[in-house]
């Protein structure tokens, strides 16, 4: 089983948010994406997507967005990006899935083949540029929300079981400074982080090593729309 990652989807299906707006390499971007999968994927495989899915407001519009993706091979694991406002009680998106390959985590985890993934969504860390004294609170009430997370994972995990850490927003800022996530990724042991949530010109490295931990930024418009492989 291989593991990959593509974040920030910001799928539109009824077509009044067309992506393109943000710049010529959006044109068409969810079939660059289907390409790329389907050289990659394979039925026993699993992608990560780190939220920012789909720009529906409401579920029954986010579902005709998820549709699109039932025809790509693979288990797909989901959580939320700050954009996701359709996502709205985890048991009503898990009862309405399009299929069985659909996962989507909320502060807890999934185990798969040897691999242990727990998802929350995260918040900006302070030092980043859109942190102000105002995310605070939210800021640590989402690293509580994921040390629930890892605790979910504690139950699961067997021994030689690898750790994925899936976050919507990037757990450090651009210096790469100690956060709450990072602290806990360290205190739980976990092997990789993937997420997203920038774009554009904005720099920020694909790729960081910190203290052990692999740190892999998979937007879609960052790695030209391919998917990146983890495992």
């Amino acid at each position: 089983m291989k593991i990959y990652a593509i974040g920030d989807l910001h799928l539109s299906s009824n077509a009044e948010k067309p992506m393109d707006i943000f710049g010529g390499n959006w044109e068409g971007h969810l079939e660059k994406i289907k390409t790329d999968w389907r050289e990659k994927v394979s039925e026993e495989d699993v992608v990560l997507i780190p939220g920012d899915i789909s720009w529906a407001m409401k579920l029954e519009g986010a579902l005709e967005d998820l549709r699109s993706l039932t025809d790509l091979p693979g288990k797909k694991v989901f959580i939320r990006g700050n954009h996701d406002y359709w996502w709205n009680g985890i048991t009503r998106l898990r009862d309405s899935a399009p299929d069985s390959s659909f996962i989507f985590l909320q502060t807890d985890c999934v185990r798969l083949d040897g691999y242990v993934i727990v998802g929350s969504r995260g918040w900006a860390c302070p030092g980043s540029p859109d942190y102000t004294e105002q995310d605070q609170k939210l800021y640590r009430r989402e690293a509580e929300r994921f040390r629930l997370a890892l605790g979910c994972a504690d139950g699961v995990k067997q021994e030689g079981d690898k750790l994925i850490a899936l976050i919507h927003y990037p757990p450090f800022n651009l210096k790469r400074e100690d956060s709450l996530f990072t602290s806990l990724f360290e205190e739980k042991g976990v092997d990789k982080v993937v997420f997203g949530h920038l774009h554009g010109p904005t720099f920020f490295p694909l790729f960081t090593e910190k203290n052990g931990i692999s740190y892999h930024l998979t937007s879609c418009d960052k790695t030209d729309f391919k998917l990146t492989r983890i495992y």
